[in-house]
């Protein structure tokens, strides 16, 4: 063990953080694809993902659900969603909510207005009431503790959920209320395997190279797993049209003999929400 090695050990238990390598690694958008489930439990059975989120409004919630009491063993969030940003597949509130539909009913794409995308296509732009946020947060988190009473945390798609001031509080209000932990901010993000395009093959060593480099502590990879299926080739939208092509090479990378060398090879502890502090800082 080298000096600095063994400093940051030190430095590491003095402030009562892990003296060890460890790694969260999260699969997001469960119920917005067929082909999207059963990549993110996939993820889980054969590769290195821990932690899953649900986005309950999706068109395939209910077979994110099934697929899920079928492995109790996976770690569940609430993937808080008050966007749709695909342009051929569109999902809306579960509750009556005018303020957070588009003009054809679904949610709107964007958190806020993109310079490239149709006028009135923000969220936030067109000030949508807290109550009714709120009324559908509360309603989506309730409908998966329902069917999957195991639901440990929340995180936000596309940010939205915590977008603003206005629900940044709502959210921290319902974790404390159902008794949740907020998504995993503040740990290290593994970068740099999955900038730009990339085939599955380059995803898989640059990710098993980035594994290799991991220092003492907690990191966090967010990722996207999928299958290059008819569903989730539909999945687009302005210049993103290979969603397929990329999630698949996701779901090669996160699930490659290679990659989980690497993890045994470092001596990397992989760790779910539910081995995270139960206290944890709202963004």
């Amino acid at each position: 063990m080298t000096l600095a090695h063994a400093l940051r050990l030190l430095a590491l238990r003095l402030r009562g953080r892990p003296a060890d390598i460890r790694l969260l690694v999260r699969a997001d958008d469960m119920g917005a694809a067929l082909g999207i489930n059963e990549a993110c439990v996939r993820a889980c059975r054969e590769g290195i993902v821990r932690s899953v989120e649900v986005i309950v409004p999706g068109p395939w919630f209910l077979d994110a659900v099934q697929r899920l009491q079928a492995h109790p063993e996976i770690d569940v969030g609430v993937h808080l969603c008050l966007t749709s940003e695909w342009e051929r597949v569109k999902w809306g509130p579960l509750t009556a909510a005018p303020s957070l539909v588009h003009q054809d009913g679904s949610f709107y794409p964007w958190p806020r207005q993109r310079a490239d995308f149709p006028p009135g296509t923000g969220l936030f732009d067109a000030n949508p009431e807290p109550e009714e946020v709120e009324g559908e947060l509360r309603a989506q988190i309730e409908l998966l503790k329902r069917h999957l009473p195991r639901v440990s945390h929340v995180s936000a798609h596309m940010g939205a959920a915590v977008a603003t001031r206005a629900g940044r509080a709502i959210t921290r209000k319902l974790c404390r209320e159902y008794g949740l932990r907020f998504e995993s901010k503040g740990l290290e993000t593994v970068r740099g395997w999955n900038g730009g395009w990339k085939t599955g093959e380059q995803k898989e060593t640059d990710l098993a190279a980035a594994i290799a480099t991991l220092d003492l502590g907690t990191h966090l990879i967010v990722e996207h797993p999928g299958l290059d299926t008819e569903d989730v080739r539909a999945l687009g939208h302005g210049g993103n049209q290979d969603v397929a092509a990329d999630r698949a090479g996701v779901t090669h990378a996160l699930t490659s003999p290679k990659v989980r060398q690497a993890i045994e090879d470092r001596g990397v502890k992989l760790i779910s929400h539910l081995d995270l502090p139960a206290r944890r800082r709202f963004p």
